[in-house]
């Protein structure tokens, strides 16, 4: 498996000091930061633009992970990347032409990821995994945060898991796993043991007392889990 990576949420930091907050968690030990891009139209939350990622890049030594929560998807895509994202998710389900979403992301020079709902199958991924970047499983419903996992997402990761490894094995290319939603230290193992290597956590760190703590414990989990 991949170098497992951390990547708190902004969606839990607290607004009024979101370059304090990130500079945090950065500190910390994040790997990436998750923007959660939402529109009060493909999902009921209104959240952030292109315009606080481009204040807050100069604030953000590890890449922009960026997940749009929008439809149409298209317009918004290359705002995101002048604006400082490396990396730019959308739902299948907000793109006329997904294939076409993914070389404008390439294009626009970001990595490509697609994400999938708790209800979306994962047959997107039959004709358009070998360009990818990276897979996200939603383990909530998107568009509010401090949910709780859904379990039923650990074997959607487990099939995820054995198509990426499919496409690496012929190809050689790296795709990252992604889960998004209710991560937290306890169950964050069997995530990782599912196939999960990306976690992103809003509430379970920006929740928390000790961001550096929390992070390490996170580490810690994974690590138990993918030594035995």
């Amino acid at each position: 498996m991949p170098n497992c990576l951390i990547v708190p949420s902004i969606l839990s930091a607290d607004f009024s000091r979101l370059a304090e907050e990130v500079g945090a968690v950065v500190a910390a030990g994040a790997d990436m930061i998750h923007f959660d891009v939402m529109d009060n139209h493909y999902v009921p939350n209104l959240t952030i633009g292109p315009q606080v990622c481009q204040a807050l890049k100069p604030h953000t030594p590890v890449p922009i992970d960026v997940h749009l929560m929008v439809k149409p998807v298209d317009r918004i895509v290359p705002d995101f990347a002048k604006a400082g994202a490396a990396i730019i998710s959308f739902h299948p389900e907000a793109s006329e032409h997904v294939d076409r979403t993914i070389g404008l992301i390439h294009d626009c020079g970001c990595k490509a990821g697609l994400v999938f709902n708790p209800a979306t199958p994962l047959n997107w991924l039959d004709h358009v995994l070998d360009k990818l970047d990276l897979v996200l499983i939603m383990s909530v419903n998107p568009g509010f945060g401090g949910q709780s996992f859904i379990s039923e997402a650990l074997a959607k990761l487990k099939a995820a898991r054995a198509r990426i490894d499919a496409v690496r094995s012929r190809t050689g290319r790296e795709i990252r796993l992604e889960v998004d939603g209710g991560v937290k230290v306890d169950n964050i193992g069997a995530i990782a043991r599912a196939g999960a290597d990306t976690f992103v956590a809003g509430s379970a760190i920006f929740g928390s007392r000790d961001y550096k703590a929390t992070i390490a414990a996170m580490r810690a989990a994974i690590a138990a889990t993918c030594s035995t």
